[in-house]
């Protein structure tokens, strides 16, 4: 047993930790940190890859593929790269083990999977990694926070043996309609939806000085934009004289990229912006998160989880597509968030509260 007492428990995180990503280090330590302030123990769990590694740097010093990435660019996502690796190891980290042998990682009382893309079938280098589904792990309790499948369609239903592994969980959420059909249609029950870890969690960020930046401007996050979208959010900007911003990505149709940022700079940027421009889920998370005017366009990748967080907080107008009128633009960009989103959001964190509290329950112990 590795805790006698059932108030506080040892609470193991399981999710992908170490991407180079805004939106993965943030949920990943939002989560943490929700469950350190109920008075737990909280190790996000450490598993090692070097297979991964290299998959995830490869891809993190040329993020914006196919569009290539220049020589001269190399320098800044090199540098992203360590301030992240810096940050990577400030996290609450358990001892590490082998992604591929988790006999060799500590045991707790509770082990959540999530939140990100745990268990997307198609994910390029974490796809049927039966750890993510529960194999192996050394926990009493076993649950899901805001799992997803990411850009895995319901519509393909998963493999039964797969579905079978899920059996080990306790107590199932998700964060998105897709993955809710999925386990329903597999397993035959419904899951609980909650939010991501980013909107259910306050997020600590550091503060940072942004002088560097002059004047108003929109927050551009994501990549590969297509030509419609670049066309309407340079039209707006340039209509009322604010600059475009990317962070973290090169858009070259940007007045300004700041290819060197870590998370603390963008979830100060974000806050600072006017509004936001992106095609990113954690994009139109940090929006809502600082009540910003937004437009999201979905992309092959991510058009599942955007359209799915959107459709749960009521925000489906700030989808926009090639047929939206510049009007809608103006709108989405200008005012302020309409009045029943906050509401929403407000009424899902309860209703996350409540899996939370369910699932940590000491009487599930007891009976254990």
């Amino acid at each position: 047993m590795s805790n006698t007492n059932i108030d506080r428990l040892k609470i193991g995180i399981l999710t992908f930790h170490r991407c180079i990503n805004y939106g993965s280090y943030w949920q990943a330590r939002a989560l943490a940190e929700g469950l350190q302030q109920r008075g737990h123990i909280v190790e996000i769990l450490d598993h090692q890859s070097d297979r991964v590694n290299f998959a995830e740097w490869k891809c993190a010093m040329q993020p914006v593929l196919p569009t290539s990435v220049p020589a001269s660019d190399r320098p800044f996502y090199r540098e992203k790269m360590e301030k992240f690796f810096d940050l990577f190891g400030k996290l609450p980290l358990s001892k590490p083990f082998p992604l591929d042998d988790p006999s060799q990682m500590d045991e707790y009382d509770v082990v959540v999977v999530g939140s990100d893309e745990v268990w997307n079938l198609t994910h390029p280098w974490y796809n049927h990694c039966p750890l993510f589904y529960g194999d192996g792990i050394k926990a009493r309790r076993l649950i899901s926070y805001a799992a997803s499948f990411g850009n895995y369609p319901s519509s393909w239903g998963i493999d039964p043996d797969w579905a079978k592994k899920l059996n080990k969980f306790q107590k199932i959420s998700v964060r998105d309609e897709n993955s809710w059909n999925i386990i329903k249609d597999a397993m035959g029950f419904e899951p609980d939806l909650v939010l991501d870890p980013c909107l259910q969690f306050p997020i600590h960020a550091e503060k940072r000085d942004l002088g560097h930046i002059k004047g108003p401007y929109v927050a551009v996050y994501g990549h590969n934009f297509s030509d419609y979208y670049i066309g309407k959010i340079k039209e707006w900007a340039t209509n009322r004289n604010i600059k475009l911003i990317s962070i973290g990505y090169r858009n070259d149709w940007a007045d300004e990229q700041w290819l060197t940022a870590d998370p603390h700079d963008f979830a100060n940027f974000i806050a600072d912006a006017e509004a936001v421009a992106t095609n990113f889920f954690h994009g139109c998370v940090f929006a809502l998160n600082n009540q910003k005017p937004f437009v999201c366009e979905t992309s092959s990748y991510r058009s599942i989880k955007v359209q799915g967080l959107l459709q749960t907080v009521g925000g489906e107008q700030h989808l926009v597509a090639e047929s939206t009128p510049s009007e809608v633009y103006n709108l989405r960009l200008t005012e302020p968030l309409n009045s029943q989103i906050p509401k929403r959001i407000a009424e899902l964190r309860e209703i996350s509260d409540s899996y939370i509290d369910a699932a940590l329950a000491p009487k599930q112990f007891e009976l254990s």
